[in-house]
């Protein structure tokens, strides 16, 4: 096959699937010949690894990284009329928990080179009605922390932090996960550790952060038919805690194949004019997104899908640019960078299964590109 015929997914589903195949289908026989399919063994299991895995004390699986972001800031004590910091640039589920706990985002816009935020313009907007922050682990690199954490003791408000997409990151050392108040998970898919479902999970080291996401989770019970608090039904169940089981195994493996596709990006499009993602010095990123800018964006868009690769852009839309914001104070937020964000990222193909032709194929299609 010439490199003009390679097709380049922008993830291999599949190929990781393939290679867990046997013991994922071990997972599933098991859970379908047990007795429970919620709130049993599986969950118990992976609870514990997860835990052990970042770091925390405890885990506590969830729905989705939806849910995870939501129960996590009730469990916080964030309820309506508070306020909580937000960065600019981020998906909109990181908003839309804030919104759906009852309290008002407060957004913060980052810094250029790196999607992060600056500490010292987040300490700005922390007022009196701040109850916490929530910081996002962009693209799998890991935000700065520290400073956060002490501007949060500084005012006695909680950290949230999103690892959605920084499943094994690791901070100055230190896993992500048991470093901020809680910690919120999203298992979608196409995560570094990725359900075969939706899924997701709050980590903290706080028991009483962990008990209450387990009540919230479960119909606010802890003592069935006994419902203490409104709560929903949003519980990771056995099939998908198996499922998750068996790719936490393989995760710290998966993480350094990734790592090698950046490092290759990082060599092959030197030179090109793109801007190529930062890493800070005391950042150990996972890679589950390679972000490149470009004022170029969809001319370079265009191309590689004519070259037959596969791009995505994350994310088009600003949060305070949605319709669902419309109307509302956020929508007239000024937030030039995000605005400049949407316009110019663009992510590459990024995985665990990526083959170095499929990569070098990118890698030409970009020398290529005359804008």
């Amino acid at each position: 096959m010439t490199a003009s015929l390679v097709r380049v997914p922008f993830l291999d589903l599949a190929a990781v699937h393939a290679e867990l195949r046997p013991a994922l289908a071990e997972a599933a026989l098991r859970v379908l010949d047990s007795e429970r399919v919620l709130l049993g063994p599986e969950l118990s299991a992976f609870e514990q690894r997860w835990a052990a895995a970042t770091g925390a004390a405890e885990a506590v699986g969830v729905g989705s990284g939806l849910d995870a972001l939501t129960l996590g800031l009730r469990a916080l004590g964030v309820g309506p009329g508070d306020e909580v910091v937000v960065p600019s640039h981020t998906f909109v589920a990181t908003w839309l928990a804030v919104v759906q706990v009852g309290a008002v985002p407060v957004p913060v816009d980052v810094e250029e080179a790196t999607g992060a935020w600056d500490p010292a313009r987040v300490a700005e907007a922390v007022g009196p009605r701040t109850r916490a922050l929530l910081p996002v682990h962009l693209y799998g690199h890991p935000v700065d922390l520290d400073p956060l954490l002490a501007l949060a003791a500084e005012h006695g408000i909680a950290v949230l932090d999103d690892a959605a997409q920084a499943h094994g990151a690791r901070y100055r050392g230190r896993p992500v996960g048991g470093l901020a108040h809680a910690t919120a998970w999203s298992f979608y898919p196409g995560k570094n550790l990725g359900a075969l479902g939706d899924g997701g999970a709050v980590t903290t080291d706080d028991p009483g952060v962990a008990a209450r996401v387990r009540s919230l989770r479960n119909y606010g019970s802890t003592v069935k038919y006994v419902h203490d608090e409104i709560g929903v039904n949003s519980r990771l169940d056995e099939l998908q805690a198996a499922f998750l089981s068996v790719k936490l195994a393989h995760l710290e493996e998966h993480n350094a194949r990734r790592a090698r596709v950046a490092r290759r990006y990082a060599e092959g499009l030197a030179g090109t004019g793109l801007a190529l993602p930062v890493v800070a010095a005391w950042a150990e990123p996972v890679w589950h997104l390679h972000v490149v800018r470009t004022p170029h964006r969809d001319a370079l868009r265009a191309h590689l899908a004519a070259a037959g690769v596969e791009v995505l852009v994350h994310y088009p839309v600003p949060p305070h640019r949605q319709p669902a914001f419309a109307g509302t104070p956020l929508a007239a937020a000024h937030l030039p960078v995000a605005d400049r964000l949407a316009a110019e990222v663009l992510s590459l193909p990024m995985g665990p299964h990526l083959r170095d032709d499929q990569q070098d194929r990118v890698i030409e299609a970009i020398r290529a590109f005359r804008p």
